[in-house]
């Protein structure tokens, strides 16, 4: 199975001016963990988590003061859409992230998470044998 069969097509891209409430809002209506963030000054893209909007409200930081940029990680691997599952649970378990940016041609066309991952190989019978990379990419 391929990681174009399990991501999600549903891909909220945004700015790195956005504030961090602004970015959880918009993430929570789309029912998804992830945000790309496009920096038009940079050309980069880049990613903003769940988990990195957690971590600066844990810490005592205001989401309506913090912005994107502050939190983005910009250091990103990314998958193709002819990656196997295999291939992108192996690069999330080595970073120790869950999410991969999609990019086909020009920009990104989905996000790929550990939970889609593993949705896959439950429904086709295929997770025997990669349930140790899929837990340590959940570890991370």
């Amino acid at each position: 199975m391929l990681v174009r069969d399990a991501m999600s097509t549903v891909v909220l891209t945004i700015g790195p001016a956005h504030t961090l409430r602004q970015a959880a809002r918009l993430m929570s209506a789309r029912r998804i963990g992830a945000a790309v963030v496009l920096d038009p000054d940079t050309s980069g893209l880049g990613i903003l988590t769940e988990r990195d909007i957690l971590n600066s409200v844990g810490a005592g930081q205001d989401p309506d003061r913090e912005t994107a940029h502050a939190h983005t990680t910009t250091d990103v691997v990314f998958a193709a859409p002819e990656w196997t599952l295999d291939e992108a649970a192996n690069a999330m378990s080595r970073g120790g992230f869950r999410h991969l940016i999609v990019l086909d041609g020009e920009g990104p066309v989905g996000v790929v998470s550990v939970r889609d991952i593993v949705r896959c190989w439950l429904r086709t019978g295929a997770h025997g044998a990669r349930e140790d990379a899929a837990a340590g990419a959940l570890a991370g």
